[in-house]
């Protein structure tokens, strides 16, 4: 019997080895608890959201409820600012910039000035004296479950913490379990860094309540502490004692119902939620079965590496020198999914500068919605990676700006439709705000109209485009055709005033803004077509898209950010926004535009490589939209350089060692445009057909990818081997024509809707 026992432990041993293989580019881990906030690890339901340090003597839970901000309803709009449009726009075709711009800061601006900041919530803390030092101590982040976890030996017993952010029960949970029966005891405490705060203790529930400093909101958070151990109240803290296992149950809630409407009931809410709330056992199942329906639709493999079974920050470290870590790349990308999950489910506000994770009162750009970008970017890979679901808190954001982007139309510029400016928060503000040197920008609502139209594009859902989109891009349209104006140098219309962020101060005409004006009508133009409505209004959008001021080379061969050629090209500025017609626009392209494309290569050069994390992250883009992926791979380099100090002073951008994006400080727009560049450089459907390996790097040679979805309705599966493509497989969701290339090679089909096509590797069918 022996070698049948040594035969079924041999392969006990290979089964278990292969499945933590399969598992390890689905996990960010540690051999340390997090000592600062950007090294813990984050979870998340949408509204919810909490960083897990994995202390050993004291644990911190630092969470956040989405609708803690400072502030109150209100509309920013500045009544009667219409009465000096005329001048401003007199003073800056006469070259009277600094005039301009302080005639618009007196008279033009949001009131007030400036927007509301985001909140930290609270803290819980879990105190284990009897820990010391720990043994074999492990921490991770698994991307399959959405689960943070830590395990250790102390004192010859294995303890085992589990947390994870739960969208059904709508609540966080924390368990806790000891190897040994009866070994665990500890202590829970809950704090905030609000002024306004107050700590109760009921049983075995913790309750913290919180006001923000000069606002209208209040918030309730409490904990829930279930155990088979003794349980009492010691000087404001639960104790538990002799346990084998405990489960921590967080809710929060706060008293914000709308952008107008501040009259919720966080204590009955919050009530409620524990109420409800399953035990560990049943929650935990049902929060993976949730969460793996959108996770598990896509999955990205590279291959690994010997740097592959390594720590993460170990991982990221050696990256730097050593950059043949393909798989990194590719957790990269499941980190984004996952953090796009944990930020923006249906019902939740959308994904923040930082996500939903903030642990400040003050945080960088006050952790608002900044539309000239960086809100955009955290949405660039939603329908790309299947998770077009995830996209609807933008839309419902959309929809509000839109109401208070309607008073701000009319007031400021007397114009119909609705308007929104460089940032909007929680109230929904849509005015100018901060200074007129950068924050008179105009084509925020447009931009963001236009995730309304790629939503369609990728998931062919007419519905949605008649009820929903069109009639949020329409109404942006409508005020460029109030808004535009002829440029008394050129006759042509242009978009005035405005900046180019953040870029160069006020000005008559930026490149951005025509270009993503003229994507707005031409999207307008097209849904009218779909929807066989409104050809009036299409014609008259048709007709005004010819009259805009058009892209210009200037005089270094570069593309001008302004009407005029004043373009500095020793300025290494973050912001690339005249590039906007490049990506994620599409109105520059190597074949339909050839020397424009090379001019905007141009300005990137001229820009350098360096960058803000999310400036390189959109720079990937670039470079893979212009079709060189060995450029686009310098700059994924770059965006994965590691900051081990959070408070390191950096001239540039990379990653934090929980994989956060540093701006610095961490911004989430750049985890989200990364994932997008990366996956661009496999597959582009933004002309009409799907290009297959268009910027492939030589750093990736080997791959497969399932579940990615393309405009026109189709989602794919796709294999390639030494850098070339080895097996293609298309479902067609609607039925469309599928165009595809590959290379030189070019193929166009008739699909049947449901029906699924697989290709060889010279695009012939094969079935």
């Amino acid at each position: 019997m022996k070698p049948l026992i040594q035969t079924v432990t041999l392969l006990t041993f290979i089964i278990f080895k292969c499945h933590a293989q399969g598992n390890i580019n689905s996990k960010l881990w540690y051999k340390k608890p997090a000592k600062q906030w950007e090294e813990a690890l984050p979870i998340g339901n949408g509204a919810l959201a909490a960083m897990i340090f994995g202390g050993i003597e004291t644990e911190q839970i630092q969470f956040n409820e989405e609708t803690l901000w400072t502030g109150e309803p209100r509309s920013y709009a500045h009544k009667g600012a219409s009465a000096h449009l005329g001048e401003i726009r007199r003073l800056l075709n006469e070259g009277e910039q600094k005039e301009a711009e302080a005639l618009a800061n007196e008279q033009f601006m949001s009131q007030p000035m400036r927007q509301m900041a985001y909140q930290a919530f609270g803290d819980v803390y879990l105190d284990f004296p009897e820990h010391g030092t720990p043994v074999a101590y492990h921490r991770e982040l698994d991307l399959e479950t959405a689960t943070v976890k830590s395990t250790f030996e102390a004192g010859g017993v294995r303890y085992t913490r589990e947390a994870f952010a739960s969208y059904p029960a709508k609540a966080i949970y924390y368990h806790i379990t000891s190897s040994q029966k009866g070994k665990l005891n500890f202590a829970v405490r809950m704090d905030a860094i609000h002024a306004k705060k107050e700590v109760k203790i009921n049983g075995n529930e913790i309750e913290l309540s919180v006001q923000v400093d000069k606002g209208a909101l209040n918030g309730i958070a409490r904990v829930k502490v279930i155990t088979d151990g003794e349980l009492k109240q010691v000087e404001g803290k639960l104790t538990i004692s002799n346990a084998t296992r405990a489960t921590l149950v967080l809710a929060a809630a706060t008293n914000y119902l709308d952008y107008k409407t501040v009259s919720g009931d966080p204590a009955t809410k919050t009530a409620g939620i524990l109420r409800k709330a399953p035990a560990f056992e049943t929650a935990r199942p049902a929060h993976i079965t949730d969460y793996q329906k959108l996770y598990n639709r896509f999955n990205l493999v590279f291959s690994n590496s010997k740097h592959s079974a390594l720590p993460t920050d170990e991982r990221l470290s050696r990256f730097k020198g050593d950059p043949n870590d393909p798989a990194l790349l590719a957790l990269y990308v499941k980190f984004a999914r996952y953090l796009l999950i944990a930020s923006s489910r249906a019902g939740s506000h959308p994904a923040n500068l930082q996500g939903k994770w903030n642990h400040k009162l003050n945080p960088s750009w006050d952790s608002k919605y900044t539309v000239n970008i960086n809100t955009e970017m955290n949405y660039w890979p939603a329908e790309m990676t299947n998770l077009s679901e995830c996209h609807e808190p933008l839309f419902q954001m959309v929809r509000e700006v839109s109401q208070t982007g309607a008073e701000v139309a009319k007031e400021h510029y007397n114009a119909k439709g609705w308007v929104l400016h460089h940032n909007t928060d929680v109230w929904r503000g849509a005015a100018p705000i901060n200074a007129s040197n950068h924050g008179i920008w105009v084509t925020g609502g447009a931009w963001l109209s236009l995730h309304l139209w790629e939503h369609y594009r990728f998931t062919q859902d007419k519905a949605f485009l008649q009820n929903t989109a069109y009639p949020l891009m329409k109404g942006a349209a409508a005020f460029f055709l109030d808004f535009l104006v002829k440029d008394p140098k050129t006759g042509m219309l242009i978009s005035s005033p405005s900046n180019s962020p953040e870029n160069g101060g006020l000005v008559a005409g930026p490149t951005m803004d025509h270009q993503i004006i003229r994507a707005l009508f031409k999207a307008c133009i097209e849904t009218a077509g779909i929807l066989k409505t409104d050809a009036a209004f299409a014609e008259q959008l048709a007709q005004t898209s010819k009259q805009i001021a058009p892209n210009h080379v200037g005089r270094y061969g570069q593309l001008q950010e302004w009407m005029t050629d004043i373009d500095d090209t020793t300025s290494h500025h973050r912001h690339v926004s005249h590039l906007w017609g490049v990506y994620p626009g599409e109105e520059i392209t190597p074949t339909a535009t050839p020397d424009l494309l090379k001019a905007a290569m141009k300005s990137l050069n001229y820009r350098g490589d360096d960058g803000t994390g999310w400036s390189l992250a959109w720079k990937i883009n670039y470079w893979a939209r212009f079709l060189d992926g060995e450029h686009a791979y310098t700059m994924i380099r770059k965006l994965f350089n590691p900051v081990y100090d959070a408070g390191q002073k950096m001239s540039g951008g990379g990653s934090y060692p929980n994989l956060f994006d540093a701006h610095p400080p961490f911004q989430i727009d750049g985890n989200f445009g990364g994932a997008a560049g990366i996956l661009e450089t496999l597959v582009q459907s933004h002309l009409e057909e799907i290009n297959i390996l268009p910027a492939l790097p030589k750093a990736l040679p080997d791959g497969r990818v399932s579940g990615l979805c393309a405009r026109g309705g189709f989602e794919m599966d796709m294999n390639w081997a030494k850098g070339k493509l080895t097996g293609l497989t298309i479902h067609s969701k609607a039925g469309n024509i599928c165009k595809l290339r590959y290379g030189s090679k070019v193929v166009s089909i008739p699909t049947s809707k449901g029906k699924t096509y697989l290709f060889g590797p010279d695009l012939t069918i094969l079935k």
